[in-house]
């Protein structure tokens, strides 16, 4: 090696360090902003998003092009950098150092692995390649990309309550069929993980069926009464009631479940045959008396 060689792997081993200080501070000030203004976020990781979600096919995509601002988690290691992939931590400094190196001396960097899901990408290898890219404003970088099918489209900002809705409302009409048998029962929820709860009310509900009736019911009639005897007579009380009013941007099936839920609460405390009306009534007393109890202790 060269002096000038010498020089030049000195220099860029003193920017390199330099590089990772001011990216780790960047992170680190960014922590505890979040922490103050209670807005946490971070990578999303993919294995959680791969076991919520259904997965119809796997193509490989080959070679391209990939815009970073569109990578938002990774497979193993989402929790050691921030969603801007920011390390979050300092014993890997030594390998972001050695990419920053690398890439301030034209070395080859081999292409990052990733998955794709829609329009979004997570990283399978290259968190740091990723890292290093993107605080060097770098707008795209080199992956070969795999993609996976899913039964929906994810565009805009990536929601993640809005993907495990869409996932959930999927999976509760292929079970149910539903849409088919009831077009316009108009089930639609607003919080994650509500569906599947709908699917144990219908589970619970055959399972009485069956034991009033000495026999097994098929779950098609269950889901049929269901919605005859109980989510349709509780949607009309919520209705007529007017109850929808107190809870903007929820909807009626929202209510449904917290209300079928303050019944059950109910019966189990006081078993008097309370029924829907007396519940929802119940449940908005107590939904008003609790909004009235903090607005006071926020006035001291």
């Amino acid at each position: 090696m060269s002096d000038n060689e010498g020089r030049e792997k000195d220099i860029f081993s003193g920017l390199a360090v330099h590089d990772f200080q001011r990216a780790y501070q960047k992170s680190f000030f960014r922590a505890i902003l979040k922490k103050i203004t209670g807005k946490e976020s971070g990578l999303f990781s993919f294995d959680a998003i791969r076991k919520s979600l259904v997965i119809k096919g796997e193509t490989d995509r080959g070679l391209r092009e990939v815009e970073i601002d569109k990578i938002i988690g990774s497979l193993s290691r989402y929790d050691e950098f921030d969603e801007s992939f920011l390390l979050r931590q300092t014993f890997t400094r030594n390998r972001w150092q050695a990419i920053d190196k690398a890439l301030m001396s034209g070395e080859y960097l081999p292409p990052v692995e990733l998955y794709k899901i829609s329009d979004f990408f997570f990283v399978i290898d290259g968190n740091h390649r990723v890292s290093v890219a993107k605080e060097k404003g770098q707008k795209f970088i080199d992956a070969h990309v795999r993609e996976l099918e899913i039964p929906f489209q994810i565009s805009g900002e990536f929601n993640w309550e809005s993907v495990l809705l869409k996932q959930g409302r999927i999976n509760f009409f292929k079970n149910t069929r539903l849409n088919e048998l009831r077009p316009d029962i108009g089930i639609n929820l607003t919080i994650p993980g509500q569906y599947h709860k709908l699917l144990e009310h219908i589970d619970v509900h055959r399972y009485y069926l069956s034991q009033m009736q000495q026999r097994e019911i098929p779950y098609q009639d269950a889901l049929l009464s269901w919605v005859d005897n109980i989510y349709t007579p509780m949607i009309d009380v919520i209705r007529d009631q007017k109850i929808l009013d107190h809870f903007p941007n929820r909807s009626e099936s929202d209510l449904y479940v917290w209300i079928i839920e303050h019944l059950a609460y109910i019966q189990y405390r006081y078993p008097s045959g309370i029924g829907f009306r007396e519940a929802a009534a119940d449940f908005l007393h107590k939904r008003k008396s609790l909004l009235e109890k903090i607005r006071e202790f926020l006035k001291h």
